[in-house]
């Protein structure tokens, strides 16, 4: 698989930034690996053209490199640095967001009939697999319109299409079937991350997740699990860590005051559980991130 032209296209138009093509889809080039930080995964498919990046979702680790695609079926916390990217070989990737409502469009067409069936009731959120010819030729089509504006505005809704559909064929197709379907447990877990991604502060109950959900208490967990590699509790916890390290950015003096505002009852604990994510106490941390944000400007 030649990937050699699509990557030239990407740098040349990225230029270590990152360059929008239509509504949809982008493409970026990073010239540094950096640490791993928090990130939200988007609902999205991404391939590398050239370089390597590593996302960590609870206790999974997903690495992906050129010649492969990523799929977020859901939006999730993740941890992710690119492992390999340096100035004189940048990572250069492709994104474009995945749409239900062309998904569920999609399903209806004639040639759906032919597409894979899920493997599991509810498939993990994440996923890696080989990037396919047809996938690469449409993705490289695509980038190729930022030397044609004319033509970008009519053809780029058309190609995501393409791409939509061709994604739903490859080894992702399962998962990003269920995301067209409006009943389907994907879409029944992610109703529940939505509501725990803007409530993170409130305390919560399983039960009262897996009722909104409309599965059993059991059901749900055990689905839940599947698309974040977490527990409901776990997630929500990650959630709230990653919330205050923002707002410490801002005072890295009131620890008891953030760690009240993003839910937690005991600032003890919660200096706890941000030690054994982020790898140093509150205070300590913020000092550091703050001084490195202020070393970039």
């Amino acid at each position: 698989m030649d990937l050699s032209s699509l990557g030239e296209l990407i740098d040349r138009h990225a230029r270590a930034g990152r360059s929008r093509i239509g509504e949809s889809a982008l493409i970026s080039a990073t010239t540094q690996v950096g640490p791993p930080a928090f990130s939200m995964t988007g609902v999205v498919f991404v391939l590398l053209a050239q370089g390597a990046k590593q996302l960590a979702l609870g206790d999974r680790l997903h690495l992906y490199r050129p010649g492969q695609s990523l799929v977020a079926s859901v939006e999730l916390p993740t941890i992710g640095h690119f492992v390999e990217a340096s100035s004189a070989a940048p990572a250069l990737g492709f994104a474009l967001e995945l749409k239900p409502s062309l998904i569920a469009e999609l399903l209806l067409q004639p040639g759906a009939s032919t597409l894979e069936a899920p493997r599991a009731a509810t498939p993990n959120a994440v996923s890696v697999a080989d990037l396919t010819a047809d996938l690469l030729d449409a993705v490289t089509r695509m980038v190729g319109l930022l030397d044609r504006p004319a033509d970008l505005p009519i053809l780029a809704p058309l190609l995501e299409r393409e791409i939509t559909w061709l994604v739903l064929r490859s080894p992702h197709g399962p998962s990003v079937r269920q995301l067209g379907l409006a009943d389907s447990s994907l879409n029944r877990i992610a109703r529940a991350v939505g509501w725990l991604r803007d409530r993170y502060a409130e305390q919560v109950r399983v039960d009262e997740l897996a009722k909104m959900a409309r599965m059993s208490p059991s059901a749900f967990h055990r689905g839940f699990q599947s698309v974040t590699a977490m527990s409901p509790i776990q997630f929500q916890k990650q959630l709230r860590l990653q919330e205050a390290r923002v707002r410490l950015l801002s005072d890295h003096r009131d620890i008891a005051g953030v760690a009240y505002a993003v839910g937690y009852e005991s600032p003890s604990q919660f200096s706890r559980d941000y030690k054994r994510l982020f790898g140093a106490a509150p205070q300590h941390d913020a000092r550091t991130l703050s001084g490195r944000d202020a070393a970039a400007r």
